[in-house]
C-alpha cells in the first residue's frame, strides 16, 4: 500500500484532486462529483474494471487538523469470467472509500510510517492508490456468474447448464476391463 509518489503529480490527471480551494481549517468541506476513466490493472486475474471505462466518483473532501479526509463512493462496471463455468460476468461495483491525506510537515509525519497514510503534495491528492486498494479488496477472488453455478462437467468440459439432466460419462476402472469384455461376450 504505497501512497506517496516519487514524482510530481499532474493536476490534470483525472484521479488527482486539487484542494487549493478547500480552506485548511477543520470542518471545511467540499463535494467532488466526476466521472473519470479507470486506470489500467484495476482488478484481479478473473475480474476487474476495464481500463479506461467510466468510474463515477462521489466524494467529500473534508479538512481535518492533520490533513484532508476523503470519503465517498466509487462506482464502475466490472467485467470478468466465472470461476466455475468460465462464463462472462458483467456487473456494477460500488465501493466505499475513506482515506486521510496528511498535510506536508504535519505531526502525522512524526506519528506514522511513510506508507501508512496518504500525503498531500502541495495542494494535490493522488487518489489512485486508495481507489485501487478499495476496488481490489471489494472484488471476489473467485467470482461466480450466479451463486448456484454448477460449473463444468469434469469429463467433457461442457457447462452443466447446457447438458441434459441425464448426462454422464461411463467410467470403467482399467482393472475391470477384462471382466466387462467377458460379460459383453456372454450377453451376445
Amino acid at each position: 500500500m504505497q501512497h506517496q509518489t516519487a514524482n510530481q503529480l499532474n493536476p490534470r490527471s483525472p484521479l488527482v484532486l486539487d484542494t487549493k480551494d478547500l480552506p485548511r481549517r477543520p470542518g471545511a468541506m467540499r463535494m467532488v462529483e466526476r466521472t473519470v476513466p479507470a486506470p489500467d490493472g484495476l482488478g484481479l486475474e478473473l475480474i476487474g474494471i476495464t481500463a479506461r471505462s467510466d468510474l463515477t466518483l462521489s466524494l467529500r473532501l473534508e479538512s481535518v487538523s492533520e490533513g484532508v479526509l476523503v470519503s465517498g463512493t466509487v462506482t464502475g462496471r466490472v467485467e470478468g469470467e466465472c470461476g466455475r463455468c468460465l462464463g462472462p460476468i458483467s456487473d456494477t461495483l460500488t465501493v466505499d472509500i475513506q482515506e486521510l491525506f496528511a498535510y506536508e510537515n504535519s505531526t502525522t509525519d512524526e506519528t506514522t510510517d511513510e506508507d501508512e497514510v496518504g500525503r498531500l503534495q502541495g495542494d494535490l491528492i493522488d487518489l489512485e492508490p486508495a481507489l485501487r486498494d478499495a476496488v481490489v479488496l471489494a472484488l471476489p477472488t473467485n467470482p461466480l456468474c450466479r451463486e448456484d453455478c454448477p460449473g463444468l462437467c469434469p469429463e467433457c468440459g461442457v457447462r452443466w447448464d447446457e447438458l441434459p439432466d441425464d448426462h454422464r460419462h461411463e467410467q470403467i476402472d482399467a482393472r475391470w476391463v477384462a471382466l466387462r469384455e467377458l460379460t459383453t461376450k456372454t450377453e451376445e
